[in-house]
């Protein structure tokens, strides 16, 4: 191999997951644990950027004209390009590539945190002590049907399962999970799109200073977290529906020594907050996991709780751009059938600019544009990239919202 070749090489590699920023209650990874997820990780690498592209090739040399020869027209649906793709046997190889790699992910990051849970949890717990009133956890609360039926992202019990007492298990296989992903622009702490959020917001609007937020579906914190530390003088509220997740998230803000965010159990269709009380409502990657219903509830509860001149903003799968091939839009809904997002195929669909109008919100203050994501949060202006996301056709992160008057 010449120096190019190893030059180059370099520069496509995924970072070594030694390189992974940690806390005190990120779980302790052994030597052989951070070798097998540096395999893992170049394996996703690999599959994203070497072995998907034959599927291209495969429809336009096999699949598609042996389907017009034996139908004697084109497809018609994405659907339809998807019964006639399952056939083919690269395809075939690659998907169950994919979602092996992708249960691998949850079987390494589950293998890690339970040897240790016991001392997770104990872990936790002190550090809740620290701040118990920023914590409040609803036992009554009714996890919703969309969050029960399905395993979202193939992590075994969803995010909300509790196996223990105080359990945080698949809280910490989450983080374990989400520290995989950091040569794919999400951050040293899997934050880095709040960490750009907050960057687009002060450079787009220097003079909004909120004085309380809303982070709804705030999982972990990862994301809620960045809004904290860019607006110190705000009042950072994380919620969601599951108590596992906020154990972590909050005992995850106070070992980072944040503050100024509190976490509170609850479901995002029916918040618990006054009519106009919040200056920002915001979520990462949250209303996909929801279902239509839920997203027009959530929207409308967003309108509610914003105080006027407030911002509602979401990141969330965009809508398919006009001219996206039947192809692009059968890649496109991988992981609604094959990871476990069963919404994602028709967050796809969905208008998102009516969802915005019909809450209330006018169509003049209407915002919707493409987010990059920030990958390295030590130069958070400077860092910003564009990120792949998901299977063919999104280049960006989404990001649409509005101003209430």
């Amino acid at each position: 191999m010449n120096k190019t070749d190893e030059k180059d090489q370099a520069v496509h590699l995924p970072p070594v997951y030694n390189n992974a920023q940690k806390h005190a209650v990120f779980p302790n990874v052994s030597q052989d644990e951070k070798a097998r997820f540096n395999f893992l990780t170049a394996l996703q690498q690999h599959l994203a950027s070497t072995v998907e592209l034959g599927n291209k090739a495969a429809f336009d040399k096999r699949v598609k004209p042996q389907s017009l020869a034996r139908t004697g027209r084109d497809f018609k649906t994405p659907e339809e390009v998807g019964e006639a793709m399952s056939q083919d046997l690269y395809y075939q190889m690659w998907c169950a590539l994919q979602r092996s790699a992708q249960e691998m992910i949850q079987q390494a990051g589950r293998s890690v945190v339970l040897r240790q849970i016991e001392n997770l949890v104990e872990k936790v717990k002190q550090y809740n002590a620290q701040r118990p009133e920023t914590l409040s956890l609803d036992p009554s609360l009714a996890i919703p049907h969309y969050l029960t039926r399905v395993d979202h992202q193939c992590m075994p019990g969803g995010y909300h399962t509790e196996y223990i007492a105080d359990d945080v298990t698949n809280a910490a296989v989450e983080e374990i999970t989400g520290s995989l992903e950091i040569g794919k622009g999400s951050g040293l702490l899997s934050d880095g799109k709040g960490y750009a959020v907050v960057d687009w917001l002060k450079k787009n609007y220097p003079d909004f200073k909120p004085k309380r937020i809303l982070d709804i579906g705030c999982g972990i914190g990862n994301n809620t977290l960045p809004l904290a530390v860019g607006y110190p003088e705000a009042e950072v509220v994380g919620i969601d529906a599951s108590a596992v997740a906020l154990r972590y998230a909050h005992a995850r803000a106070t070992a980072l020594k944040t503050p100024n965010v509190r976490f509170v159990q609850a479901n995002a269709e029916t918040l618990p907050v006054d009519n106009g009380s919040f200056d920002w409502v915001q979520s990462t990657m949250f209303l996909h996991t929801t279902s239509a219903s839920a997203i027009n509830a959530v929207v409308r509860e967003t309108y509610r709780v914003l105080t006027s001149g407030g911002l509602m903003l979401h990141l969330c799968p965009a809508p398919y751009p006009p001219g996206t091939s039947l192809f692009e839009q059968f890649m496109g809904n991988w992981e609604t059938f094959n990871n476990n997002e069963p919404f994602l195929g028709v967050v796809h669909k969905m208008d998102q600019v009516e969802w915005m109008k019909s809450a209330g919100f006018l169509e003049r203050n209407l915002l919707q544009f493409g987010l990059s994501v920030a990958s390295n949060n030590d130069n958070k202006s400077q860092s910003l990239v564009d990120h792949s996301y998901g299977h063919g056709v999104l280049t960006t992160q989404n990001a649409f919202g509005a101003w209430k008057e």
